[in-house]
């Protein structure tokens, strides 16, 4: 569901029907930094910071950051430091307060769980980030978009208040070579490190091959899985094999990208299913198969809680409810190079006209790749960033072709879109499952929009006689 649009209020709905609330834990740095320049009209953002532990650190963070009554209109929001390898104190005490604030405005006012969803793929936040979200007692850490078998030992080290460290994927690292990024709770607090609760791990994955691989080979307990099928929103794992696009251009699933449940059941490990799932009758299925539950993401993405622009998730309703709402799975788009599923909507990346207007920028750097360097040392690049500059960097020209920014496009999103010198915004990109093209079923006769609540009475009512 991108960044922000799983935000706290839909996880604390979710929550507060008894399922497991889950928050999109990508970019909650730059959304937080963004959400108080926006002046925290409604006071949550401060209310929460004034429950974070350390609160010299929250004041920084304010300090830097906190406009009030908000920035000027069509002014730009101010920058903050990149995701590093090394990052510095400012940001790491901005990347664990804002883990901290999501979770814990998710968990207010209710006894239920609440869980966060981070991507494998985007390593160097991932440390602070884990430890910002357990501060605040989150119950969950999901992880996909690669094979995390790091993270259940980090978990494990992070509740006990030790230091940890996590390996980076590096273009061109030498055999035996490794480099890591590292976090350490009590060097970041300035004295004893807190023991805290570990979560359950959940690992996201399409497969029972990675499947399998985690549960041999992660660096501590393995508490379950969500598979993942190829209609499931956001970023999907590549077919097996290399076979041919289909004529539309997309990637083409074939029967051995199916799990087999069997597989599943053996392991001894809850697992959920993924991927056009909303209904009774996907909920009954999934129960069949020997699964816990279902994961849903689209049908909420579009209700009243989520974070999606108000504007844009009215249209894309209209949309789905007329019909002509699609999804294309583009293999290209994402710096990733997993496929990542795009609707297509006029005045967004989706659209070759928009996206060939857009200058190119590369300003936020969530999806760049490491890649050595000559010298030994390490250096960033990502297919999206201007074309000269990827070259530059080692990088080949053809991978740049069709690529889109989906880090400044997922924040215009949310209505955190950044504003450029020429006075424009940076246009969106929104990603969903397949499950859009119907997601206009949850709306009443009349109605133009629907709750979190709407959604789970829906899925727990009893399946139609057939």
């Amino acid at each position: 569901m991108g960044a922000g649009v799983s935000e706290w209020r839909l996880a604390n709905a979710v929550a507060r029907c008894g399922q497991l609330g889950v928050v999109a834990g990508t970019a909650l740095d730059v959304i937080l930094a963004r959400r108080l320049q926006m002046g925290d009209p409604e006071g949550h953002l401060r209310r929460a910071m004034a429950a974070f532990p350390f609160p010299e650190i929250a004041k920084r963070v304010m300090d830097r950051y906190f406009i009030e009554g908000g920035k000027e209109e069509g002014k730009a929001f101010k920058s903050k430091p990149s995701p590093s390898a090394t990052p510095g104190r400012a940001l790491n005490e901005l990347t664990v307060t804002a883990n901290f604030i999501e979770v814990f405005l998710a968990k207010e006012g209710h006894s239920g769980t609440v869980g966060v969803n981070y991507l494998e793929k985007i390593q160097l936040p991932t440390l602070p980030s884990i430890f910002g979200a357990m501060l605040a007692g989150v119950s969950t850490v999901c992880m996909g978009a690669g094979i995390p078998l790091a993270i259940p030992g980090i978990l494990d080290r992070l509740a006990m208040g030790k230091a940890v460290e996590l390996r980076l994927d590096i273009i061109g690292a030498l055999p035996g070579e490794s480099i890591v990024t590292r976090f350490d709770p009590a060097e970041f607090i300035g004295g004893p490190a807190p023991t805290l609760t570990r979560p359950k791990f959940l690992a996201i994955v399409s497969t029972g091959i990675v499947a399998n691989v985690m549960l041999k080979k992660a660096s501590g307990k393995v508490d379950g899985f969500v598979i993942e099928a190829a209609t499931a929103g956001g970023h999907n794992a590549p077919p097996r094999g290399k076979g041919p696009l289909s004529d539309e251009g997309e990637p083409v699933y074939g029967p051995r990208d199916l799990p087999k449940f069997e597989e599943f059941r053996g392991f001894g490990v809850p697992f959920w299913l993924a991927g056009s799932r909303a209904a009774p009758e996907g909920l009954k299925d999934a129960i069949e198969v020997g699964a816990a539950g279902i994961q849903v993401g689209t049908a909420f993405a579009f209700s009243e809680e989520s974070g999606m622009d108000a504007t844009w998730k009215a249209k894309i309703l209209q949309m789905s409810r007329e019909g002509t709402a699609r999804v294309f799975t583009d293999p290209i788009a994402s710096p990733t190079g997993f496929p990542f599923k795009v609707i297509q909507l006029e005045g967004t990346l989706s659209h070759p006209s928009t996206n060939d207007k857009r200058r190119r920028v590369c300003d936020l750097n969530y999806l760049r790749h490491g890649y050595r360097k000559e010298d030994g040392s390490i250096g960033w690049r990502c297919p999206s960033e201007p074309i000269d500059d990827y070259i530059r960097k080692g990088g080949k020209e053809e991978d740049t072709v069709g690529r889109k920014c989906i880090c400044n496009g997922l924040l215009s999103n949310i209505s955190l879109g950044q504003v450029r010198k020429d006075g424009n915004t940076e246009p969106a990109i929104f990603t969903s499952g397949d499950d859009v093209t119907t997601v206009a079923r949850f709306l009443a006769p009349g109605a133009t929009s629907y709750k979190a609540a709407d959604v789970i009475e829906h899925l727990l009512s009893p399946v139609p006689a057939s």
